[in-house]
Formats: C-alpha cells, sequence, structure tokens
C-alpha cells in the first residue's frame, strides 16, 4: 500500500531529439501521455537519463514547460538540481520556480570525488538554502565516490528536508543498512532498474526507472506487485524483464532505453555527443526481446 506520492515507480524521461538533434517537443509530449496511460507513479524531470550534460539552460526550460503542459498536473514530478559546484547548485535552486515538483532530486557531487565529510557538508548547505523537499541520490558508477550509508543517515537524521535516498550503488548490503536503521518515514527508492524488485521486497519504497518510461505497464505492475509483498508474481515479472534491464545499458544510458523507445515509435534514437546511437545489433536485440516476451501496454 503507498503512503507517499513518491512511493512506487518513477521514470527518469529521457529528452527525444529530432534529426538535427534540437528537442522533439511532439514525442516528448508523447512520451508523458504514455507514463500517464500506463500506471507511473510520478516523473522524475531533467535527471542523468535526460541527457542534462549536454542540454543548454534554455532547452532544460524547454524540456520542463514540455512535461508540465503534457502531464496536466496527472502525476507528481521531481526535478534533478544537482551539481560538483555547491554553490552553484544553491543558485540554481534559489532561482528556480519549484512549485510544481514534489522534490528536488539533487547527486552526490561528481568528479571532485570528496570524502564523506564533504559529501556531508554539501548536501548540509543545500539543505539549509531551501525548505523544498529534498532527495539525495546516490550514483557512485557516475560520481567516482560512494556515500556510504553512515553519511546518508546522518543527513536524514540532521535535517528534515532531506526526505529520502535514490539509492543506485547496487550493493544490497548498502541499501539493509539504510532500511535498518532509517528514521521513519524517509524513502529509500532504488536507482537501479535490475535490483529494483529485491530492494523492495526488503523494504524499499520503489524504483526511479530508466526501463519504465519504454515498458511502463508491465514495469510499474511489478513494482506494485513487489510493494504488496506479492513476492512470487513480482519475481516472475522481474525475470521476465531481466533481458531488457541489460539490453538499454549495454551501449550505455539513455542509449539503449531511446532505442527501444525507437521500437515503440514514440521517438528516434537519437542521442547528443559524445554518446553515440545505438547499433544495429543492439536495436535487433532489442526487437528480438520485444517481440519474444510479448508484452502488451
Amino acid at each position: 500500500m503507498k503512503k507517499h506520492v513518491l512511493q512506487g515507480t518513477g521514470v527518469a524521461l529521457i529528452t527525444p531529439f529530432k534529426d538535427d538533434k534540437s528537442i522533439d517537443i511532439p514525442a516528448l509530449e508523447k512520451l508523458v501521455h504514455y507514463q500517464i496511460e500506463n500506471g507511473v507513479d510520478y516523473l522524475v524531470v531533467l535527471g542523468t537519463t535526460a541527457e542534462i550534460a549536454t542540454l543548454s539552460e534554455n532547452e532544460k526550460e524547454i524540456v520542463k514547460e514540455t512535461i508540465k503542459k503534457a502531464n496536466q498536473n496527472c502525476l507528481p514530478m521531481v526535478l534533478g538540481i544537482g551539481g560538483n559546484n555547491t554553490q552553484a547548485v544553491i543558485n540554481s535552486i534559489k532561482n528556480t520556480d519549484l512549485s510544481d515538483y514534489q522534490a528536488i532530486l539533487s547527486v552526490s557531487p561528481y568528479y571532485n570525488r570528496p570524502s564523506q565529510e564533504g559529501i556531508y557538508q554539501h548536501f548540509k548547505a543545500i539543505a539549509e538554502s531551501t525548505t523544498h523537499p529534498i532527495l539525495l541520490y546516490n550514483v557512485p558508477s557516475r560520481t567516482g565516490s560512494n556515500m556510504e550509508a553512515e553519511t546518508t543517515l546522518r543527513l536524514a537524521n540532521d535535517f528534515s528536508n532531506i526526505i529520502g535516498i535514490k539509492e543506485a550503488s547496487g550493493n544490497i548490503i548498502q541499501i539493509m543498512n539504510l532500511l535498518a536503521k532509517r528514521k521513519e518515514n524517509f524513502l529509500v527508492i532504488s536507482g537501479d532498474d535490475i535490483t529494483a524488485t529485491s530492494s523492495i521486497l526488503l523494504g524499499a519504497d520503489g524504483v526511479i526507472s530508466v526501463l519504465a518510461q519504454g515498458l511502463p505497464n508491465h514495469f510499474s505492475k511489478m513494482i506494485n506487485k513487489a510493494l504488496a509483498f506479492e513476492n512470487k508474481q513480482a519475481i516472475e515479472m522481474q525475470f521476465q524483464l531481466i533481458e531488457a534491464m541489460k539490453l538499454i545499458f549495454k551501449e550505455g544510458n539513455p542509449v539503449g532505453i531511446k532505442a527501444l523507445l525507437k521500437q515503440k515509435n514514440i521517438c528516434t534514437d537519437i542521442v547528443r555527443l559524445p554518446l553515440v546511437s545505438a547499433t544495429e545489433n543492439l536495436h535487433f536485440l532489442i526487437k528480438d526481446f520485444l517481440t519474444t516476451i510479448k508484452i502488451k501496454e
């Protein structure tokens, strides 16, 4: 049973591009409608999967406005605002209208590789700069450093507006430590499609998913089964999707999910450099999966 609007299946939306690599607004609208119609619980705007690193400030505003209009308040939204320059993150939060968003999703600082104390002080400064709810985001494979469970729990206990974490370490022991020691109502959200079901069966609150935007009906049903502790059904559905979970990350994110979405006629598979579009082989493998699995959306 869901108790919080950010429980269940959140989707880290891509940014669709036209052949000239400009933003494909109709495709983004189509993608949002596809989520609404197929059981997703909330939308994550301008996360890593949106190729935020290659979007201009004006383009970010276009993405936000397009998603807002397409969503029409149907689903809660979370906005990605993070970085490795603490003051720049604070300035961005202060200069952003957050009234449409349930929370900010803020990634642990990347490239600088701060100590645990540095990570704590980074989020302390951010939390003290706003009253808006904050979801921490730990993704060591991208940031180059892991935010340890003790650091996350310290932040959760010290700041009431830090309401949860998207945990993408893939470390099940770390996830269990978070779940065992978290304060009441602190959200632990899986940041990995492949560990989402197992994390939820251990007590996590849901997932922020990449694959779900391509298979929203099946994926959200799987997550709901896990949240209801209908273990057998949830695990069976997870096993059905394991190959897709591996395929969409085979050549990088969002390369793979864009290839899948192209197969479903939602958008092109175009990405911006330094990413390159999916190979013919990956397209073949994804098409074969979709044909074989026969998942209807």
